[in-house]
Order: structure tokens, then sequence, then C-alpha cells
């Protein structure tokens, strides 16, 4: 579960990217950029599970996959160097009350990933006692 949501955040924010059309890259444009290697993130996920699925990580390892993501995430999106900060987000949207929504999910997606890091942090604490 704890992977879960972290991934349907993830995906809804992806697409909010293609809807907005700003910050986009391939393959929806020719541009390779952030966006691009953002979506790398997907097979990651899949071939996490799978070593999970197969016992050849654990939590110490979602602990700092989600810790990386958690950074990554925060500096591009609210970070005082934000590559995409909240008014990238915000304000492509003609209705205010759909770009707060697309910011919400930013924000829970990075809200995500933080409890998704420290519940590994905590497995993996558990296990080592």
């Amino acid at each position: 579960m704890f992977v879960l949501v972290p991934t349907v955040l993830g995906v809804a924010h992806h697409i909010d990217h293609i809807v907005r059309g700003n910050h986009v890259g391939w393959p929806i444009t020719p541009e390779v950029n952030a966006f691009t290697y953002s979506l790398a993130i997907y097979p990651l996920l899949v071939i996490s599970s799978y070593l999970t699925l197969t016992r050849r990580v654990e939590a110490r390892y979602w602990a700092g996959f989600f810790a990386f993501s958690a950074a990554v995430l925060a500096y591009f999106h609210i970070s005082p160097w934000a590559v995409e900060p909240p008014q990238d987000v915000m304000v492509p949207y003609a209705n205010p009350i759909v770009g707060y929504l697309a910011f919400g999910i930013v924000l829970a997606l990075i809200a995500s990933v933080v409890i998704g890091s420290i519940y590994g942090a905590v497995l993996w604490y558990r296990n080592a006692s």
C-alpha cells in the first residue's frame, strides 16, 4: 500500500503535466527534459517491487528509495530553486480550483513518499532490533 499510493499520485501528476502542457518532454514532445527522466520511476518501481517480492531488498531499500524521491520532488516543486514552482502548476488552468487541486496532488505525492520513507525506516529499525 505504501508503494501504491505514491504511484497513483505520480501517475496523476504526470497526467497533469500533459493536460496543462508545461514542463512536458519526450515522449510527448521532442525535448528531453526532467519530465522525460522522471518517467524512469515506473520501471524502477516495477524492478523494486520484483526485488522485494523475491526478498532481494527489504525495508532499508524502500526507506532510501522514498527519501531520495521526496528530496527530488521537493527540490523540483517547492524549494527556493524549484524548476516547476507552485505557480507553474496552478496558473495554466482557467479554473483556479483545478489549479489548486493539481498542486494538492503534488503536495500529496510529496507527503506520501515522505510517509513511505518513514514507514520503511521504522520497518528497517524493527527488523534490525
